[in-house]
């Protein structure tokens, strides 16, 4: 395994992190359930070879991610890893929250103090209208103070300025996550956001780093790319290994399934080190992204001059999520982040046809037109 510094902490963490988000299940009448076993012999393979950051949070697989990891952890493994679990900052109706969602999750895990706590996907609402509304920063430095987390962080989904915005706000943050693969560079925090939030003394954890998966599964005019070039890299490693050869990413986070998973991103992170990827690796990656991007259905370039829309619609977020789901060949995906991580009133079905984004579109868009058939895409069953 290969390490990497975290940050400004006095900490080295493994290039390849274990995301508890996706672990393998089986099914039990209608019901999916995690396959206990597996998954627990999954994440000790991943620790006996050197991984040592993994990552759940609270509502991942409808709770049961932070208990299975609590078993796993048993046996001496608590003392080889550092863990991150992560607030469900949308069920906060009060700052009281906080500490009883905290306490739940301690108890599931079965530990006394989680190494890394986030607010989990924090955007401008979130943001401003729970965390700072309801003082939870306070709340935080409080469980500091007794010992509950060690370091304070938040995972990301929002555009780069809301960022910004959250890295500056508050002085004490140690880590941030965010969404981060070849595809994404100008998309949510994207690079600038990396090399910000790094500037800034963060430790950078990559979560998607394989799209949900579409990375590593290309159409075939992609796979014909990967035949023609001159690297050995399969489509996963290929996006792994850009990833860490920037020095301002900490560690990757992968939401492995199957054993086979684990043991092919060890054995990619065994290559990893910054620097390590050669220009003609780069230039592949350049003309995929190319190739993707000539696939894009709906013109958008995320100017922003469309925003604030006046109903609180995420106008470029709408178009970026059916743009993903149409040239990836996976609308799936989509639709299953429109419904988990978009609000009600950011979704494209809360567009009311007032038209005061298609007078300020350089593209001369008809977004409202068009968000009907996102919506109509995206909220499909």
């Amino acid at each position: 395994m290969e390490y990497r510094r975290f940050g400004r902490l006095n900490w080295s963490v493994s290039a390849l992190g274990f995301g508890c988000m996706r672990l393998p299940t089986t099914k039990r009448g209608s019901k999916e359930r995690i396959d206990e076993p597996e998954a627990i012999r999954m994440i000790r393979h991943a620790i006996d070879n050197g991984v040592n950051y993994i990552d759940t949070a609270y509502p991942y697989h409808e709770g049961k991610s932070e208990v299975v990891l609590g078993k796993a952890l048993r046996d001496g493994y608590r003392d080889k890893v550092r863990v991150a679990t992560k607030s469900p900052v949308w069920d906060i109706k009060r700052g009281s929250d906080f500490d009883k969602y905290l306490d739940e999750q301690l108890s599931r895990l079965r530990m006394d103090s989680v190494d890394f706590y986030l607010f989990h996907g924090l955007g401008k609402d979130r943001w401003r209208n729970v965390v700072l509304k309801h003082g939870l920063l306070k709340r935080a430095e409080a469980a500091l103070d007794d010992g509950r987390i060690r370091h304070i962080g938040f995972s990301f989904h929002d555009d780069f300025k809301t960022f910004k915005e959250i890295v500056d706000g508050y002085a004490h943050w140690d880590f941030c996550q965010i969404q981060y693969n070849y595809m994404d560079i100008k998309s949510q925090a994207g690079t600038r956001g990396l090399k910000y939030a790094a500037s800034k003394g963060l430790g950078v954890v990559i979560m998607e780093p394989l799209l949900g998966g579409r990375l590593a599964n290309p159409p075939k005019d992609i796979k014909s790319l990967l035949r023609a070039g001159s690297t050995p890299h399969s489509a996963s490693d290929l996006a792994l290994q850009w990833l860490w050869t920037q020095p301002e990413v900490s560690v990757v986070l992968s939401g492995m399934s199957t054993m086979a998973q684990v043991k092919g991103n060890l054995r990619s992170a065994e290559k990893s080190g910054i620097g390590s990827m050669g220009k003609r690796d780069q230039v592949l990656v350049d003309r995929i992204r190319v190739k993707y991007l000539e696939k894009v259905p709906i013109g958008c370039t995320r100017c922003m001059y469309c925003m604030p829309c006046p109903n609180g619609v995420d106008i470029p977020g709408n178009f970026e999520l059916y743009n993903q789901g149409f040239i990836h060949e996976d609308m799936k995906t989509s639709r299953t982040t429109y419904a988990r991580f978009f609000d009600e009133k950011e979704r494209a079905g809360s567009c009311k046809n007032c038209k005061e984004c298609e007078e300020k579109c350089p593209q001369k868009l008809p977004i409202p037109e068009l968000m009907a058939k996102v919506h109509a895409e995206l909220s499909k069953k």
